[in-house]
């Protein structure tokens, strides 16, 4: 045999080894290892509305800013809330007036000989008297409703995070229950990745995972807290005689459900700064992140959890 061809069929059966172990690799990068593309920095965010309605007399915030739990964002009119306050003292003097002269009362007819005090009369002032006490303590009631109205005309923020959305002004009417602004928790921020069902038998709670942000090249590490045990069924609706509404057609090419999955970040390098509803890129430990978003070559995927 030609030398030559015996080096070109070598050549040949080499190239196609090269591709057939090129091939494997990516197969293992992009299907078998346990990642996605399909990851979202997520964070709480509490709706604040004010809890008494009034005209907004001033805005101690601004847009973005950084507020620790307990500071006053705004403030509502106080004016008829103090009147309210002051009302309820006074129907609580009185009431405390009108107790103690009805208690003295009935102690004097309780003192008294059953000769000279019916037992009528007797009870009847022990009955004034529980009465009296009664209206004080629904004047302390009053009272106390009065000061809670009063010191809910400073909203403040629940949580320690940064002001968003921002739509209250000095001179609006802040009504009961209608959010006005929101505040972001800066302690509850995470990422949630949504893995293809056919990766979830890669993870479990407690892995260690690396997240690389799209718009930082400084990859961030945390594990994984919880993986979500439902999503919704598209194709099985109710239909008008409450029964089920199944899609007839079948689909030949299937693609697999993407299953939330819950990160806790464990630590913040100072340079990142977190921003809810980016994308990013999650991936286990042990399958690091090249700077394009994939996987990088070297580990083979992950073997599934007994």
């Amino acid at each position: 045999m030609n030398p030559s061809r015996i080096v070109r069929f070598c050549f040949t059966l080499l190239l196609l080894g090269a591709a057939l172990w090129l091939g494997r690799g990516a197969w293992d990068r992009y299907m078998e290892s346990a990642w996605t593309r399909d990851g979202r920095i997520k964070a709480d965010v509490v709706n604040v509305s004010a809890d008494v309605a009034g005209s907004v007399t001033e805005v101690r915030v601004r847009d973005n800013q950084l507020v620790q739990k307990g500071e006053v964002l705004f403030v509502v009119d106080q004016a008829r809330y103090r009147a309210a306050l002051a009302q309820a003292d006074a129907m609580l003097a009185a009431q405390q007036v009108e107790k103690g002269r009805r208690t003295r009362e009935a102690g004097r007819r309780a003192a008294l000989d059953s000769a000279i005090v019916s037992v009528e009369n007797r009870e009847g002032a022990e009955f004034a008297a529980s009465t009296a006490t009664a209206q004080y303590q629904a004047a302390l009631a009053i009272r106390a409703l009065a000061q809670l109205n009063l010191d809910r005309t400073s909203v403040r923020a629940p949580v320690s995070g940064y002001v968003s959305n921002l739509n209250v002004h000095t001179g609006d009417f802040a009504a009961v229950g209608v959010a006005r602004l929101a505040v972001i928790d800066k302690a509850s921020f995470h990422v949630v990745g949504y893995f293809e069902e056919t990766k979830l038998a890669l993870l479990k709670a407690g892995d260690p995972v690396e997240v690389q942000l799209m718009g930082s090249a400084t990859p961030l590490h945390g594990h994984i807290d919880s993986i979500a045990h439902g999503i919704t069924d598209r194709d099985a609706g109710t239909g008008r005689e409450l029964l089920a509404d199944v899609n007839p057609t079948f689909n030949w090419v299937r693609l697999a459900q993407r299953v939330p999955v819950r990160i806790a970040l464990d630590s913040l390098p100072p340079s990142v700064e977190l921003v809810a509803g980016t994308t990013c890129t999650v991936a286990l430990s042990g399958h690091a992140i090249a700077s394009d978003g994939s996987p990088k070559q070297g580990p083979t995927a992950a073997k599934p959890h007994a």
